[in-house]
């Protein structure tokens, strides 16, 4: 097959103990999946049925790293959240099957311009330019889900120059790993490749220039950020 132009390099994050790395397909992200953080955003954290929105591939990048400030905002916030890699696709898929699909777990960040997300809000337009930029997506490498303890608890934080500021647990999702990934690929066919960003705890806030994130969920990943000069 030929292109009009050169193809552009897959989008892919490094693999935990392998010099292969997963090639990445889509972001999907839950939004409003742990009670506190529904209820800090404003929000009624009643067990709705749960909605998503996307990143491009590409917004994926490694960590450790340092990244710039993006353009546009004012108000760049921090999202820590489970990083899910689906490993074998399909449509449909059924709670107690969705297992089977998963590939691997880590843990990222949702990087999200706040004052684009609150402008979007009060002209119920769509999130896309507060949430799919360039290096929105810092993402730790990914534990294949054989080495992966547990996708139902354990402890998922965010620091900022040390001070923690995130601090829960992934047993308080509203809706689990099984349940979203359920009702996701009712929707769209899932593919091996994709990645599901899972929602994060309480404790949101602002970074600024020369920021260093950290953070981790227990037993799976861990991962540091500098926020570099505005880009």
């Amino acid at each position: 097959m030929s292109y009009v132009f050169a193809a552009p390099p897959q989008a892919s994050l490094a693999v935990q103990g392998e010099e292969a790395r997963f090639p990445v397909r889509r972001i999907f992200c839950v939004g409003r999946n742990y009670e506190a953080h529904a209820r800090e955003m404003g929000n009624d954290p009643d067990r709705e049925p749960p909605f998503f929105f996307t990143k491009p591939a590409d917004a994926a990048c490694d960590t450790p790293c340092t990244l710039p400030y993006p353009p546009l905002t004012n108000d760049l916030h921090h999202e820590i959240e489970l990083v899910i890699a689906i490993g074998k696709g399909g449509a449909n898929i059924a709670v107690d099957d969705v297992a089977n699909h998963i590939w691997g777990a880590s843990v990222g960040i949702d990087l999200t311009r706040r004052d684009l997300q609150a402008d979007a809000k009060k002209t119920r337009r769509p999130w896309d330019w507060a949430k799919a930029f360039d290096y929105s997506a810092p993402i730790a490498p990914i534990k294949p889900i054989k080495d992966v303890p547990s996708l139902t608890k354990g402890r998922i934080w965010l620091a900022v120059n040390g001070e923690v500021r995130q601090d829960g647990d992934i047993a308080d999702l509203i809706w689990s790993v099984s349940e979203h990934i359920a009702t996701l690929s009712e929707s769209v066919t899932l593919a091996a490749g994709d990645l599901i960003m899972t929602g994060t705890p309480a404790g949101v806030g602002a970074v600024v220039t020369g920021d260093v994130i950290t953070g981790g969920v227990e037993g799976i990943a861990e991962l540091e950020v500098t926020i570099g000069p505005r880009a």
